[in-house]
This record gives structure tokens, sequence and C-alpha cells, in this order.
């Protein structure tokens, strides 16, 4: 049995990352396979008799989704200045929406050139351009929810993206029916609630989006212990490297004030180390020849050679970081509560919702009443906060908990 982290690409909900794990684990090959959405990664313990990496993303793709290859390092996703003014612009034009189309209903003053009664064409392509501009910048949301609906593994992303095209079709034929001289139908456009929808979900993902930063920065600072360089000693020459350029056997420096580049045996020399970060103890513990040290703890003041002994993947910190990660993606009971209700939520809401519309129909509410049950069955459903918000809490307080280890 082999097992691999594989980096995932298009995850957005729970949904996604539940539907993924079903999907893996039907595979024959696949011992076990468990998805973190927060992390975006995917943990497989698979038969390498049967099975290669290859096909392992394979099955990733056909499940909807995009392998970016063995989980490596820790991708921090912090928000660009253009994302920032991005969605400050759209923050911006939301409101402008809001104020245009609703704006009549509060008695608030409204501009004669947009306004519905006097200036309905006006009125309605101001609403049609606005909602344009929204649904390019939700177009990530759209196309992920038509792209996991054709691979039957529908999540919150289809609900918004039936939920909003509904609405902006909804709207594009009463906007004929103005056209033709039906001015009453002016009033029953729904541009503004599909550009609301997306704002709103879009401001989720930037919310969520920091957090799920700042508990991958609390992994990252275990990374970032040990230094970027070191001091070979070859024949009677001291040689600076990267941590990369160390093999199995070299001897490496270490000065006063300096940090251990890998795991290894002093061979000479004898110093004070501080090795709090792993083991806890507070004072200095005492190394000389014979002794092990560990890659990261701080050579207080005693020079020291040592033979490299565990390198890479290998080395004590790449072990820590390793169990973090396996830790992150095992599943605490409430976790498994909302992957199990978020991955039959989706498929219920939608047939629900028809459910809705038809009933409508049916007693004789009429077809825009209809329509307007339908779209809000759909839109109440999309933030799906069980199955986000409960993943995310559980990683984030993981993410704490080796915040405190690592400063303690």
């Amino acid at each position: 049995m082999k097992r691999i982290i594989l980096s995932i690409e298009g995850m957005t909900c729970s949904a996604c990352s539940n539907g993924l794990e079903k999907y893996l684990n039907k595979q024959n090959g696949i011992y076990l396979a468990s998805v973190n959405l927060v992390m975006a990664n995917a943990t497989i313990e698979y038969d390498e008799k049967i099975l290669q990496q290859e096909k392992l993303e394979q099955f990733v793709k056909q499940a909807g989704f995009k392998s970016l290859g063995e989980f490596k390092e820790i991708k921090m996703e912090q928000k660009t200045k253009r994302e920032k003014i991005l969605f400050i612009v759209f923050t911006i034009l939301a409101i402008v929406l809001m104020y245009i189309a609703m704006g009549h209903m509060v008695n608030l003053p409204t501009i004669s050139f947009l306004d519905p009664h006097i200036n309905p064409v006006n009125y309605m392509v101001s609403l049609l351009l606005i909602t344009i501009a929204f649904c390019i910048y939700g177009w990530d949301i759209l196309k992920n929810g038509y792209k996991n609906l054709i691979h039957f593994t529908p999540n919150m992303d289809t609900l918004v993206a039936i939920g909003v095209l509904t609405s902006i079709g909804y709207s594009l034929y009463n906007m004929y029916l103005v056209l033709q001289g039906n001015h009453h139908e002016v009033m029953n456009l729904y541009f503004e609630s599909a550009s609301i929808v997306i704002y709103f979900i879009k401001l989720g993902r930037y919310m969520d989006g920091i957090s799920k930063d700042k508990t991958k920065e609390s992994i990252q600072k275990l990374v970032k212990i040990t230094p970027n360089t070191a001091v070979l000693k070859r024949n009677g020459e001291e040689l600076q490297v990267t941590l990369d350029e160390i093999r199995k056997g070299d001897i490496v420096v270490s000065k006063p004030g300096e940090k251990i580049a890998v795991d290894g045996e002093i061979v000479m020399g004898k110093a004070h180390f501080d090795e709090a970060f792993i083991t806890g103890e507070s004072k200095p513990v005492t190394k000389e020849v014979g002794n092990k040290v560990i890659a990261g703890s701080m050579n207080y003041d005693g020079y020291i050679e040592y033979k490299a002994e565990r390198i890479g993947k290998e080395s004590t910190i790449s072990e820590i970081v390793r169990l973090v990660l396996e830790a992150s993606n095992q599943k605490a009971p409430i976790a498994k509560v909302a992957d199990t209700v978020s991955g039959y939520f989706v498929p219920i809401v939608i047939v629900l919702a028809i459910l809705t519309l038809f009933t409508y129909l049916i007693i004789g509410q009429g077809f825009e009443n209809a329509i307007l049950a339908f779209v809000t069955v759909l839109v109440v459903a999309c933030p799906c906060s069980l199955g986000l918000a409960t993943p995310l809490a559980i990683v984030i307080s993981e993410g704490r908990c080796i915040e405190k280890r690592h400063v303690n």
C-alpha cells in the first residue's frame, strides 16, 4: 500500500469535496481517500501494483476537478491588490444597482433618466449591463456549477448557477414584453437579484480565503523553522550551499547563533541548543560528539560539525508537517456528519425547487410566482453554512493550535 497527497483545484464547497471523496473511494485499487476542502488536497491510500499517480489524477479529472500533482508545499492564496480593488469596485456597483432597482420602492430620490416609470428602457438596459458585469465577475461560479452538473456531482455553485440563470432568463423575457408595449412588466425584472446573489457568494469566499490563508500561514511557520542555507566542510574548506544541495553523509558546520540545517550527528565540538519547538523544554540542551541534532534547533554558544543523516522529507520538521496535514485530513465526527448531509443536500434542494415550481403552477399561482418560488428555494440554500463552516472551523482551530505550539 502506498500513500500520496494530491493538490486539487476546483473545489468550492463541502459538496465538491464529498463528491470527489466518494468517487475516489469507489475506484478499484484505492483503499481509502480523504479529501480536505480547506487545504485543497486529497490523501489517497492505494495499491501501487494496480494504480499509478497518473491514473489517480485521471480519476480526479473524471470527477470534474483538476489535480495539480503531488502536494509539496502549502500555497498561499493571499488576495492580490487587483482582487481587492475588483472586490471594492463590485461592492460599489452592488450598491448602485440596488439603488437603481429598489430606490423608488423606499421613496429615495430617483434620477428621471433611470426612472422605471418615466424611462423604462433606460432602466432595463442599465440593470442588464450591470448584471452582465456581475456575471463576468462570477463566471467561475457559473462555470463550476455547469461543470459539476454535467459530471453528476452538483454542488453549491450548481444551485447558484441555476438560480442566477433562471432569474436572468425570466427577466429577459419580461424585458421583451416591455419593449412590446407591456410597460407594467418593468416591475417584474429580477436582474438585481441575480447580481446580488453572485456578489454575496463572492463576498463569502473572499472572507473564507482570508481565514484559510491564516491557517496555512501557521503551518508554514513550521517549515520556515529551518534555515535556507547551510555551510558544508569539504576538503578542509567551508562552502555555503542551499538545503537541496546537502546529501547524506555530508559534514555540516554550525556556529554560535545559527540554526541546524538538517538532522544529523555531531562529529566534532560541543554546544548548547534550543529545542523548545520540538520538546517544549525552555532550557538549552547540551550536545557533544555522538549526540543527535535536530533541524531548526538553535546553536547558542559553540562551534560544531555534524554529519547529515535525515534530509528533505525525512527530516523531523518535514515529518511534523506531514503529520499535521494528515491530521487535518482526518475528519472529526461532526465533519463527517456535515459531509454526509451536504452530499445529499444539493440534489434534494434541486428536487424541492422543481417540485415547488410545478406545485405553484398546478395550484394556479401563475408562472411568475412559480419562477420566483423556484429561484427562492435555490438561492436560500446557496450559502451551505453546514458544509463550508464546519470544516473551515475545524481547520482554523488546528491552525491556532499549531501557532500556539510554535510560540511555546
